[in-house]
């Protein structure tokens, strides 16, 4: 691992600290059989969307070193900006908002 991939890490525990502060009650899965798709909906979509946000500050980074050409720059883009939607399309079709899109992540705190 890279010390710049370790300094993002850290910037990204900093951020999720931060937003641990500004929040009262932790998220928890739902349990409830009533409730069961909507609870697994919203963790494969959070997951997903975690993963999103490691490819932009991964596709970020690539950027700033110069190793993406200015077409990679553009369909990358347009592909996470794409897929940022279809998270937040799917997530308010199983009655989610986006910022329902979060985990309790213990002592770390929340995802964002």
């Amino acid at each position: 691992m890279s010390e710049r991939d370790i300094e993002d890490l850290q910037a990204l525990a900093e951020e999720l600290k931060e937003r641990i502060a500004s929040r009262t009650a932790p998220a928890r899965w739902n349990a409830d059989p009533d409730e069961v798709r909507r609870s697994v909906m919203q963790l494969v979509l959070t997951l997903v969307d975690f993963i999103r946000q490691v490819m932009e500050r991964q596709a970020l980074r690539r950027m700033e070193a110069g190793t993406l050409l200015p077409d990679e720059i553009e369909r990358v883009g347009l592909a996470l900006m794409k897929l940022e939607e279809t998270i937040h399309d799917l997530a308010r079709q199983s009655g989610l908002e986006p910022k329902d899109l979060n985990l309790n992540l213990g002592p770390i705190g929340r995802l964002k």
